[in-house]
């Protein structure tokens, strides 16, 4: 077995429970469907955080001619799916056992919660890409204005329901762009 045979089992567990949190979230959800007030911004953050955990599988492959492991990167490279877990865990409403289930209210409740951990996802994001993968800073300029801008709204509670409305739409976007351009790159190479 190689290391990045063994490393990435526990990253694939961790990320695994991740996915495992949005569906059963998901299902409990359409399961009390007669008492949930749906809000489509926390929808989309459910699925965009959703996306992030497949990608994660996905680009950890990126790491598989990475020779030099040691404890100390590996705990570093497994925090990401571990804040993505949080981030999965802290996207549902849980112990409501009576009552109407109000996502918007849920989500302007919690938003604080999910920006603050997503701004930490992000900087351990930049982290590996700049110091495990050596990617150039200049190549990280979405991921600082994305932490720029929930930084921002996180502390300062802003709670304009169209500013967060606006947001989510953007990182939808954004989430798709980077699907293509990145499936462009892996078609261009794999054709070469």
């Amino acid at each position: 077995m190689t290391p990045f045979e063994y490393v990435t089992v526990l990253i694939s567990i961790i990320l695994g429970l991740g996915i495992t949190q949005i569906v059963t979230g998901l299902a409990d959800l359409i399961h009390q469907w007669d008492r949930v007030k749906v809000y489509w911004p926390h929808l989309l953050w459910i699925f965009l955080i959703f996306f992030l955990h497949i990608q994660e599988w996905w680009a950890t492959y990126e790491l598989r001619d990475f020779s030099s492991w040691r404890l100390t990167t590996f705990f570093f490279v497994i925090l990401y799916p571990i804040i993505l877990f949080i981030l999965a865990k802290l996207l549902f409403p849980f112990g409501l056992l009576e009552g109407t289930i109000d996502l918007k209210e849920f989500y302007f409740d919690n938003f604080r919660r999910i920006f603050g951990w997503s701004v930490v996802l992000i900087v351990f994001a930049l982290l590996t890409n700049i110091f495990v993968l050596s990617y150039p800073v200049i190549d990280q300029l979405p991921q600082i204005v994305f932490l720029a801008v929930l930084l921002i709204m996180a502390v300062g509670n802003l709670k304009n329901e169209r500013l967060h409305q606006l947001l989510i739409i953007v990182f939808a976007i954004v989430s798709i762009a980077i699907i293509i351009v990145t499936w462009s790159r892996e078609t261009s190479i794999i054709s070469q």
